[in-house]
């Protein structure tokens, strides 16, 4: 099948690769419609996460058509078109019964290899799908792919981002960053009732996107400024910080107001907070972090979808095929040609 591998450091290439096959009773094979690059996959491709193997096959985000089901697959059937989040879970650990599916302690990400061990990914022809039964979502009618793939990643962590900030309905929100995930959490602030979300970023196209999603913009260079002016200088009931980087840490604490909480869904790579535990305690702050929980959040996101309020397609800048898609990974890391999202499928 072609794919698209990781080679090394800012080295992906789209070759042929041996097709996936069912390995255990539980999987299923899917014929991937649609992939996308995420933002989570330039910390292998970039070199800040390091360990995945060369000719790993790249990508987590991804909806398609089963093609064929392990003989313990009871859920779906051939032809069932489906949706993952970007890891694997069994649906009964104790941290899946919690909600954590994320940190199920049987699941894998999709997309990362290590000394030969782990889960290749989906931005390929067909991708394996271990635990199927509980990993999978079905995508109902009516709901296009490249919409539905957000399900298992982008949307579902704006959501948590704006679910795990705990504000009051009435609240103003911050959304600090405007890429894609940050497009997403305005949804999520929006939906869990925020009267007014402020988005604050450096990049016009971005800040024009996220008016178009439902925010104010916010250009980065004033953000303190014109949030405090917003807030008749109390400050931000919630932060959503989904940029991962300690400039950003330090903004959030500087625009959350006293009694306000951050929530941070950005991967940071950082050995040290950015502010101290001083800091935080004479702002009686929350601070929140970790990874989404996708397959929890993946139902309630397909029905946001099924609503239809929001432009959720334009989102993607880019469209191209595997072919292409070191090109993609190309602009994708240097922000060129407007780029805010690449959608990948196979022709």
């Amino acid at each position: 099948m072609q794919a698209l591998t990781f080679q090394g450091v800012r080295d992906v290439r789209c070759e042929r690769v041996p097709d996936p096959r069912l390995e255990d009773p539980g999987d299923v094979l899917v014929r991937v419609e649609v992939a996308a690059i995420c933002g989570s996959d330039l910390h292998p491709y970039r070199g800040n996460e390091v360990g995945i193997d060369d000719g790993t096959v790249m990508g987590h985000e991804f909806t398609g058509e089963v093609l064929e089901v392990g003989a313990g697959v009871k859920e779906f059937k051939v032809g069932d078109r489906v949706v993952s989040p970007f890891t694997t879970n069994c649906g009964a650990c104790p941290t899946c019964e919690d909600g954590l599916t994320a940190r199920c302690e049987h699941g894998a990400l999709f997309g990362w290899v290590e000394n030969g061990k782990g889960l290749h990914g989906a931005q390929a022809e067909f991708v394996r799908v271990p635990m199927a039964d509980a990993t999978l979502v079905g995508v109902p009618d009516g709901i296009p792919s490249e919409e539905a793939l957000l399900t298992g990643d982008i949307l579902s962590t704006g959501y948590f981002c704006a679910h795990a900030a705990r504000f009051e309905p009435g609240s103003t929100v911050v959304v600090l960053g405007c890429g894609p995930v940050g497009l997403m959490a305005i949804i999520g602030a929006l939906e869990l009732g925020a009267r007014r979300v402020l988005a604050v970023d450096a990049v016009p196209e971005r800040l024009e996107l996220a008016k178009r999603f439902g925010a104010q913009a916010v250009p980065l260079a004033n953000a303190a400024e014109l949030v405090l002016e917003a807030t008749h200088g109390r400050g931000a009931d919630a932060v959503l910080e989904v940029v991962g980087s300690a400039a950003a840490s330090r903004l959030a604490l500087d625009l959350a107001r006293v009694g306000g909480t951050i929530s941070a869904v950005g991967v940071h790579t950082e050995p040290h907070f950015a502010f101290s535990p001083g800091e935080a305690y004479d702002k009686n702050l929350t601070y929140v972090a970790g990874r989404c929980s996708a397959r929890h959040f993946a139902p309630r996101m397909l029905e946001v979808l099924a609503e239809r309020r929001y432009p959720v397609a334009d989102i993607f800048s880019h469209r191209m095929t595997f072919d292409d898609g070191p090109r993609g990974y190309r602009i994708f890391d240097e922000r060129l040609e407007g780029c805010t999202k690449v959608l990948l499928t196979s022709s």
